[in-house]
């Protein structure tokens, strides 16, 4: 009982605002930068030692910063020092989203995402890296990470819209994360089951060493890019914003762009 009420008053809390105010505590991370582990949105494999290598050395290319009359440095994104490798082929520039399922400003974004990506430029690779803050976005990023190893990328979409349908409840059963793993995992299969996955199917990617890898993938880009609000967004391993600091979804598209092209031509120019 008393389990079940820790966890309705941190569904309470996490649903009032979609930021960490307290860090988590550190653990050592691989040798390998994090950033350069991250998967593509199309479930691409991580970085090889040489391609990580290569990019390593891209990325502590000094650039000159981006800046223009409506984009300034310290205002409208800050400089990610050192910044992190990519593993984005060459003469692509990496795009990343930090998210969490559960968080309204991550689905009020959602719609201007969704139609970036199908007009962005050919030279973004969009990844996309589900935030690690605690129980109850490690129970969604599980569930994502179960999805993407099922290739049922749709339901990632639905379980948006499943979630914030009920965003006003703050009971376990809303959000899809119950009061030990094994109930969550009941709760996640049977929302995958009225969506044509079978239980079998969706414990056995649940439970696989390939969630588990990216669980821990996320977890040091996480820490590497100091996540402490939802929805974040990385450009290139060097640039952090957010909807705030843009002045809004759709401000926010444009300086993602602003920030990739610039990465792009010059690191094309150099």
């Amino acid at each position: 009982m008393i389990r079940q009420l820790a966890l309705s008053t941190a569904l309470a809390l996490a649903l009032c605002a979609c930021s960490s105010h307290q860090a988590p505590a550190t653990h050592t991370s691989s040798n390998a930068p994090a950033a350069s582990m991250a998967t593509s949105a199309g479930g691409g494999s991580s970085a090889s030692g040489a391609s990580a290598s290569s990019a390593a050395a891209a990325a502590n290319t000094p650039l000159a910063l981006p800046t223009s009359s409506e984009w300034r440095p310290g205002v409208n994104y800050s400089v990610i020092s050192p910044a992190q490798p990519t593993n984005a082929p060459p003469g692509k520039v990496q795009v990343m989203e930090v998210f969490w399922l559960a968080c309204p400003h991550c689905y009020a974004l959602e719609p201007f995402i969704d139609a970036w990506r199908k007009s962005k430029p050919s030279y973004v690779q969009f990844v996309r890296v589900p935030v690690m803050w605690g129980p109850v976005q490690r129970a969604h990023a599980r569930l994502y990470y179960t999805f993407e190893a099922l290739g049922r990328r749709d339901l990632v979409d639905k379980a948006f819209q499943y979630i914030h349908k009920l965003e006003t409840q703050t009971n376990s059963e809303s959000i899809m994360v119950g009061s030990s793993r094994g109930n969550t995992l009941r709760m996640q299969e049977a929302f995958a089951a009225k969506n044509g996955v079978s239980p079998s199917a969706f414990a056995g990617a649940y439970n696989s060493f390939d969630v588990s890898t990216r669980l821990q993938q996320a977890e040091e880009i996480n820490q590497i890019y100091e996540v402490d609000s939802v929805p974040t967004i990385i450009v290139d391993g060097r640039y952090k914003t957010n909807v705030v600091k843009a002045g809004g979804e759709h401000k926010l598209i444009k300086l993602i762009n602003f920030l990739a092209q610039w990465d792009h031509d010059h690191q094309s120019a150099g």
